[in-house]
C-alpha cells in the first residue's frame, strides 16, 4: 500500500502495510504526549535540566527525522538506523550533548554530521546559528527540507563534504559538536574553535568511545572526559 504523508511543506512517500499505517496514525496523533513522556522518563530522569534543551525537544517532532519503517519507534530510548552506516542518536544523547555545549542564543555552532537533521533542529530551536556538514549529500538535502518545513532553517547553513575543512572560511566558532566517533582528536577542528570556546566529540578506537569536552582557556586546551558512548565512525 502506498501512502503519501504530508508534514508542513514537504512530503514523504513510503510503502507501508495496513498495520504500519495504524501505528503511524497513532504516533502522529499522540506525538506531543509521547514527547512529554520521553522528556520526563528518558531525559529529566537522567539529570538533564537545561530549560532551553527541554523546551526545544518538546517542540521538535522526532518522528519526522527517522525512517518510515522506524517511525513507530521514534520516541523509544535507543538509536535508530536512518540509512547505510547512519543512525539517529537516542533522545538522551541528543539532550546530553545539547546541555553539555552550555549554549547561549546567538552563538555560532559548527556541527559535524547533520544526519537527518534532528540535532541540527534542536540547536536551531535553542537559538544557535548553526553551520552543519554532512558527507552524504542526499541525507543533507532531506535534512534541509525538514528544517525548512519546521521554520528552523533560516539560522542554519548547510554544506556537504569533508567535515574537518568545509567551514574553514567561517571559523572560528563558539561551539563545535561532532556526532560521529573519531579515532583521535582532529587538530583541524580544534583549530577552528574560538578562544574561550567549547567542543564536544566522541573519541576512541574501539566500538565504544569517550565523549570529550574540549575547552580553550587563555590559549590552553583543557580536555574533560564526560561519558562512554557509541557512535558511528567519523569519515
Amino acid at each position: 500500500m502506498m501512502r503519501v504523508k504530508r508534514f508542513a511543506s514537504f512530503e514523504l512517500t513510503v510503502t507501508v502495510t495496513r498495520v504500519e499505517v495504524v501505528l503511524m496514525q497513532q504516533l502522529l496523533s499522540n506525538s506531543e504526549s509521547l514527547r512529554s513522556a520521553m522528556i520526563k522518563d528518558q531525559i529529566m530522569a537522567r539529570g538533564i535540566q537545561d530549560k532551553n534543551v527541554l523546551e526545544s525537544m518538546q517542540k521538535i517532532p522526532r518522528e519526522l527525522f527517522v525512517s518510515a519503517e522506524c517511525r513507530a519507534q521514534a520516541y523509544q530510548d535507543k538509536a535508530l538506523p536512518v540509512g547505510p552506516g547512519q543512525t539517529i542518536s537516542q533522545p538522551f544523547i541528543v539532550a546530553y550533548m545539547s546541555q553539555m555545549l552550555m549554549l547561549s542564543p546567538g552563538q555560532r555552532v559548527l556541527e559535524i554530521g547533520t544526519g537527518t537533521g534532528y540535532q541540527t533542529a534542536i540547536l536551531s530551536r535553542m537559538g544557535a546559528q548553526v553551520f552543519t556538514i554532512e558527507l552524504d549529500d542526499q541525507l543533507l538535502r532531506a535534512a534541509q527540507q525538514r528544517l525548512n518545513a519546521l521554520g528552523l532553517a533560516d539560522g542554519v547553513m548547510f554544506r556537504s563534504g569533508d567535515g574537518t575543512k568545509l567551514f574553514n572560511d567561517l571559523a572560528p566558532f563558539d561551539r563545535i559538536i561532532v556526532t560521529a566517533g573519531s579515532q583521535e582528536l582532529p587538530e583541524e577542528l580544534v583549530g577552528q574553535l574560538m578562544c574561550g570556546g567549547l567542543m564536544l566529540i566522541p573519541v576512541g578506537r574501539g566500538k565504544t568511545q569517550m565523549m570529550l569536552r574540549i575547552r580553550l582557556r587563555d590559549g590552553v586546551r583543557v580536555e574533560q572526559p564526560l561519558m562512554a558512548c557509541r557512535f558511528v565512525p567519523l569519515v
